[in-house]
């Protein structure tokens, strides 16, 4: 049985929103010091559980593989550039280069591969 017609859009925003929530999750895993502090480890579970959730929507709509790459690969961009911003971690000249070859991938996804709606 296939799944109900949804449009692209939807399925992204919700990809895009599980990222989000995957970002603002791990940041707090961050914070929490490795939950020592309640308020920024109760946001890590909040944040990852509706990551997940929002996953499974999108799951109903695309590719496990095609989902994953581009969850994985956009929290890795964020919470890179999160990690130079906020708490003061330096990136050398590799991993910015595997950060962006990671986007490129995600880029050469969407646009041509036929695993996705466009």
């Amino acid at each position: 049985m296939s799944p109900p017609e949804r449009s692209a859009g939807l399925t992204y925003l919700y990809l895009i929103l599980a990222v989000a929530a995957e970002t603002v999750g791990t940041t707090a895993l961050q914070a929490s010091q490795q939950f020592t502090r309640l308020g920024p480890s109760v946001v890590v579970v909040v944040a990852y559980a509706m990551s997940f959730l929002l996953l499974s929507q999108v799951l109903r709509y695309l590719p496990v593989g095609i989902t994953y790459a581009i969850w994985s690969g956009l929290g890795i961009f964020f919470i890179a550039a999160i990690g130079w911003l906020v708490f003061g971690q330096r990136l050398d000249w590799p991993a910015v280069v595997g950060i962006l070859m990671i986007l490129g991938g995600i880029l050469v996804i969407n646009l041509f591969s036929e695993a996705t709606p466009h």
